[in-house]
């Protein structure tokens, strides 16, 4: 066996245990999951305006399903905090029947494959899949085998595999994503509530300098705009602590602590100016003062929009992650994919497919959504996420709901306690 697979290995689905073989306690374990779920954005009054769907997630839209293969097992240099998440735009029944769909980049120093297509037809077939960078190629032929096994080799030929960089926690050279776990997504995906936080393609990942990972949110327009749904996932790596901002609040000035610290013997090599846990030190790691993360947005509405609208949707997301507080940083990867689930193939005998398109000035309401959807996304990937420590006995801590929420009472955004 190679020596960079470890031992045993935990396979999460949705964030549920598939069957977990017994293994000896880490030496600096991540802290358990709590049995009740974290309160999200909206539950601590933090709602970025409009309404939310009844699930606050992508899969308010009709049709979009999301699974997670979730990879968290051993510690020191081959510690495993990783995974694969997939979205389904039209679910695993029609998963080979397009969608129009556009992208954008705002930073490029990331990978989204088949992206080249998916601007050039207007159309998406397949899944999305999100992981980290140095599985992007296994995940993105997982697809490809997912595809021939069903007799969709043509259809989902050019997956697109969009990734983030999770090495600060996560033994990324180690290759412990194998196709099989993006063969589990994918058949695990599913609509209803979404997890989110430490699983799936976000389980090894930081996000101004807490720890990040999977957040969704959504927006239901009013009747009168037309109704429509909008949702959002993203995948968030990005951003540094002393521009972290909610609401307008500097939250991360306001909690300039937690900062990521080691609990072994020595730093990691990586970081060698990180100081000890035991410490409690305030000092940012040299390496978290630069912005060298990355995000993956996924936009998904079922407004009947063709690809160029779509991408003007796509565009909208930078500005909600200015608000958070993102600069687009030079080593950032921020790329973003925008889709709609209205029909796209023509009735059976025809040639001719009759789409609809939203009128371009009713769109406004939609580019409302998407940025404020978009943000309180990235803001529940930071809620759900737990404290983990991973590779080396790196630790990178959780953002406190009560803080945050103390932060945004000083600043008057919510309301004092007890009111």
């Amino acid at each position: 066996m190679n020596p960079l697979v470890p031992r045993f290995l935990s396979v999460l689905l949705l964030g549920l245990p598939l069957g977990v073989d017994a293994q000896p306690a880490p030496v600096s374990p991540a802290p358990a999951r709590p049995s009740a779920p974290k309160p999200r954005a909206r539950e601590l009054g933090i709602t970025f305006g409009g309404q939310a769907g009844p699930l606050d997630a992508i899969t308010d839209v009709p049709g979009v399903e999301v699974g997670h293969t979730t990879l968290i097992s051993g510690e020191g240099k081959h510690a495993v905090r990783t995974g694969v998440s997939a979205i389904l735009p039209r679910g695993r029944g029609r998963i080979a029947d397009p969608v129009f769909a556009a992208t954008y980049a705002l930073n490029g120093n990331g990978e989204m494959t088949g992206a080249h297509w998916v601007n050039e037809s207007g159309l998406l077939a397949g899944p999305v899949m999100l992981t980290t960078t140095n599985s992007v190629g296994v995940v993105r032929d997982g697809v490809v085998v997912w595809g021939a096994k069903r007799g969709l080799a043509w259809e989902l030929g050019l997956p697109v595999t969009a990734e983030t960089y999770d090495g600060f926690l996560n033994d990324v050279n180690g290759f412990h994503i194998k196709t099989e776990h993006a063969l589990s997504a994918i058949d695990g995906a599913r609509g209803g509530a979404v997890a989110e936080g430490n699983v799936g393609g976000g389980t090894g990942m930081l996000c101004h300098g807490f720890k990040g990972g999977i957040g969704t949110a959504s927006r239901r327009l009013d009747a009168k705009l037309g109704g429509y749904t909008l949702g959002v996932l993203v995948q968030a790596n990005y951003g540094i602590r002393r521009l972290f901002t909610v609401e307008g609040v500097p939250v991360g000035q306001e909690i300039p602590d937690l900062q990521a610290c080691y609990t072994g013997k020595a730093p990691p090599a990586f970081s060698s100016d990180m100081r000890p846990c035991s410490e409690r030190a305030q000092l940012v790691p040299q390496r978290l003062t630069h912005d060298l993360g990355s995000i993956i947005v996924l936009v998904a509405t079922d407004a009947p929009l063709l690809p160029h609208q779509l991408a003007r949707i796509a565009r909208r997301v930078p500005l909600a992650l200015g608000k958070m507080g993102s600069v687009g940083g030079d080593s950032s990867g921020d790329i973003f994919l925008a889709f709609s689930t209205q029909p796209t193939l023509p009735p059976s005998g025809s040639k001719v497919a009759r789409v609809e398109s939203l009128n371009n000035a009713d769109l406004n309401p939609l580019f409302e959504a998407t940025v404020q959807a978009t943000q309180e996304a990235i803001l529940n990937a930071l809620l759900a996420a737990e404290t983990m420590t991973g590779v080396d006995g790196v630790r990178v801590f959780a953002l406190p709901g009560d803080r945050l929420v103390e932060a945004l009472r000083k600043y008057g955004r919510l309301p004092p306690a007890g009111r």
